[in-house]
């Protein structure tokens, strides 16, 4: 695959790509930069792909570890309690996403790439390194959790 394939099938990935990141890191300019740098990053090492027909999950893996990485960087400069009041309020108030937010790390991840992102269990698996068993229980548990979490704000 030579770049101008690289970039055109990039062109198509690009809207999955930045939903991901934004549903990740709850802020689009943060969102912008890490599809930025996951795409650079693909672009410096699209050659050592064998099978193009990975090429959605894996770009999709680089993403996700690029997320981890602006996270951690994240906590490194600012306390959570710490927050801009800037922050749109609107979409970080939302149920949903608070309770998503409670979630453990993997089960987050599996939620995050199936219910907004659009993944399938093969894909989502394969995005995750994870087998397609394993992604399906944790979707279980989170489900489970979630549900939990939301009938108890629900309730009055």
């Amino acid at each position: 695959m030579n770049n101008e394939e690289f970039a055109s099938r990039i062109e198509k990935l690009r809207t999955k790509l930045y939903k991901t990141a934004l549903l990740y890191l709850g802020s689009e300019a943060l969102a912008l930069d890490v599809v930025d740098e996951a795409i650079y990053k693909g672009l410096c090492g699209h050659w050592k792909l064998r099978n193009w027909e990975f090429f959605d999950t894996w770009m999709t893996r680089i993403l996700i570890n690029e997320c981890h990485n602006e996270q951690r960087r994240q906590r490194r400069f600012m306390p959570l309690d710490e927050l801009p009041e800037t922050a749109v309020e609107e979409f970080d108030s939302l149920p949903l996403k608070e309770a998503i937010k409670k979630l453990p790390k993997e089960l987050k991840d599996v939620v995050i790439l199936r219910y907004f992102s659009g993944y399938t269990l093969v894909e989502t698996a394969a995005a995750l390194g994870l087998p397609q068993g394993t992604v399906a229980t944790r979707q279980r548990k989170a489900l489970k959790l979630l549900k939990l979490d939301l009938e108890g704000e629900v309730s009055l």
